[in-house]
């Protein structure tokens, strides 16, 4: 299979060109990047199928994707979903690799496309926009399957802070109903938005739950003591760190303490928190806190496991590996087990990069959150010694 990329643009031709010769062009190119879509698709479907990707540690083909490529998750699936697929859409297939059809549109349909009804959606699609197909896709699925219920599901996006919840038939109306109804009964001034007020009854019907149910769960704040203590009331645009969320304002640490309990973590002066050396195995609960902090999910490269992970030891306790967060990392169950592996090596400090190699002998690193480096790492420590002394 041979993939003929175009050449540079060169501006100061292009800006000469007409009307009409742009239009060409980018006629030209529309085609040619359906058909570099189309290729990689089918390789992407003979990667999967051979599994090629766990030589390199990755469980499926969109962790891989996302780390070998730099492209991003929601990209990685649409690759993944159209390439698993493609052997059984032939037509399909020959018309995005000859640049017929748009990559979005065959997107949009392989997902309902079976081999009897390929030349048929083929057919379709060169007709219809992308707009239109998707609402064909709807219809083809039609109602709710009958193992709705065994289909719910609940997952979190913490870079987006939102919840994606799907639900069988009679809970979805269930929930629709019970939250609609606690929102008009939050008074408004006639400004505040409706999927504001929903909000907020969703938010009340969780607290109305725990109700005197002191201690029930734990959010965690990572705050420096003067956020705290300071009664000068000035305010400061970044005080606190909120765990698997971002940097956070002092009025919100403040209104976050004023309800809560505080378990204190110190630092020493070089940002050392909580060593443990060779006292115990195990890291203690602030430990663990300020892992997940630092790392936010398994620290392989291109895994983004938050759920299932457990805290590592980076150079093993045996023979001599000491519980201080540069030697913990957090991975996921399976690549846990990768790394025990005696094929598999990881070395480097938790705090500034690790390095996983493999079986193919490829070098991939990790480094810890983009977030905690810019007010904990080692970056942001040598800036404030470097404040402190010029003061």
């Amino acid at each position: 299979m041979e993939v003929i990329a175009p050449g540079a643009p060169d501006t100061a031709a292009t800006s000469g060109l007409s009307d009409a010769a742009l239009m060409d062009q980018l006629d030209a190119l529309f085609r040619q990047k359906a058909a570099v879509e189309g290729a990689i698709v089918m390789v992407l479907g003979e990667v999967g199928r051979r599994e090629a990707y766990r030589d390199e540690g990755a469980t499926s083909v969109e962790p891989w994707m996302v780390e070998r490529f730099g492209v991003s998750a929601a990209t990685a699936r649409g690759f993944t979903r159209v390439a698993e697929r493609a052997w059984d859409l032939p037509h399909l297939m020959a018309s995005l690799q000859g640049g017929d059809l748009s990559y979005d549109k065959v997107r949009v349909v392989a997902g309902v496309a079976t081999p009897e009804t390929d030349r048929e959606l083929r057919d379709q699609a060169q007709r219809c926009t992308v707009r239109e197909l998707a609402d064909t896709t709807k219809q083809t699925r039609g109602r709710p399957p009958a193992d709705a219920y065994d289909r719910r599901s609940l997952r979190f996006n913490d870079p987006c802070r939102t919840l994606t919840v799907q639900l069988p038939p009679e809970s979805y109306a269930e929930a629709r109903a019970t939250l609609e109804a606690r929102a008009r009964e939050i008074p408004s001034d006639g400004e505040t938005p409706w999927d504001q007020r929903l909000c907020d009854a969703f938010l009340m019907s969780i607290r109305a739950s725990d109700q005197g149910r002191a201690g029930s769960y734990l959010v965690v704040v990572h705050v420096p003591l003067d956020a705290l203590v300071d009664e000068s009331g000035d305010a400061a645009d970044l005080a606190g760190d909120l765990e698997r969320d971002g940097l956070i304002s002092c009025e919100t640490v403040r209104r976050i303490a004023c309800d809560a309990t505080i378990a204190i973590a110190v630092d020493d002066d070089v940002g050392h928190t909580m060593f443990e050396g060779r006292t115990r195995r195990d890291p203690t609960d602030a430990q663990r806190r300020e892992i997940m902090r630092r790392d936010r999910h398994c620290r392989f490269p291109g895994c983004t496991n938050v759920t299932f992970t457990n805290v590592h030891h980076i150079r093993h306790w045996k023979p001599g590996g000491r519980t201080d967060i540069d030697n913990l990392a957090l991975l996921c169950v399976h690549h846990h087990h990768r790394v025990h592996h005696r094929r598999w090596t990881m070395s480097g400090n938790a705090n500034e990069e690790l390095t996983f190699v493999g079986p193919t002998g490829r070098a991939m690193t990790s480094r810890p959150s983009a977030m905690w480096s810019a007010v904990t790492g080692p970056a942001a420590r040598r800036a404030a010694a470097g404040r402190v002394t010029a003061g």
